[in-house]
């Protein structure tokens, strides 16, 4: 899969408020709904092995139309790469994010699960080598980042992330970090590693000037 050409056209998509997929990270899901069960069982059987992860977003109700839950326009897919059951019949699997899509229109059909038609196009770079960030100062993002961690009560293995590329490090970050659910949209939808890094400072210090760290979870 190195050109947005080379990847389908409709995906099965997985809405899940603030999760975070990117590409070229890793995310481990826990699967136990019937749908998405059947969901699992149906992309194992593709040669993509692709599932979207796609936040939804609450459409208000409307007269007598009760509300909606819509979809976000861009998301990200992932290669099943890792998968286990439990004995109860759960999944367990991991995502490898391959590149982030524009939803066309959802496809209506017989699935119990949803599924879009996407555009990759806008969003070939994704396929490419992983990015750099030229502008990054470690010892000044490490600083932030430490102060906020404090704030939040939260532990990390700060060797790793002192050692990590900022790549890998800003994506991990921005996956894991408890922002809302609009916030992690901001983070994918940012066209660079250096406007995901900006956006992700703005997080971070918006947070530690706040008077309660919880606004963001």
């Amino acid at each position: 899969m190195k050109y947005p050409a080379d990847l389908p056209e409709t995906i099965p998509v997985f809405p899940l408020a603030g999760a975070l997929m990117l590409p070229r990270t890793r995310l481990p899901l826990h699967i136990f709904e019937p749908r998405y069960l059947a969901m699992v069982e149906e992309c194992l059987k593709t040669q993509h092995r692709l599932i979207g992860m796609i936040q939804p977003r609450d459409t208000p109700a409307s007269g007598n139309r009760p509300a909606e839950k819509r979809l976000q326009a861009i998301g990200c897919a992932g290669r099943l790469t890792g998968f286990s059951e439990t004995e109860d019949g759960r999944y367990m699997i991991t995502l490898s994010g391959i590149s982030r899509f524009r939803v066309k229109e959802e496809v209506q059909g017989f699935t119990p699960y949803r599924r879009c038609t996407v555009d990759w196009a806008p969003f070939g770079r994704d396929l490419g080598a992983g990015e750099d960030d030229p502008g990054f100062k470690r010892d000044e993002f490490m600083a932030v980042l430490g102060r906020y961690f404090t704030k939040l009560n939260l532990s990390t293995d700060w060797g790793s992330l002192k050692e990590a590329d900022p790549e890998l490090l800003i994506n991990s970050l921005s996956m894991l970090c408890p922002f809302g659910p609009e916030d992690k949209q901001a983070l994918l939808e940012a066209p660079t590693l250096v406007t995901r890094r900006e956006t992700l400072v703005t997080l971070i210090e918006f947070a530690l000037h706040s008077g309660d760290a919880d606004t963001l979870q």
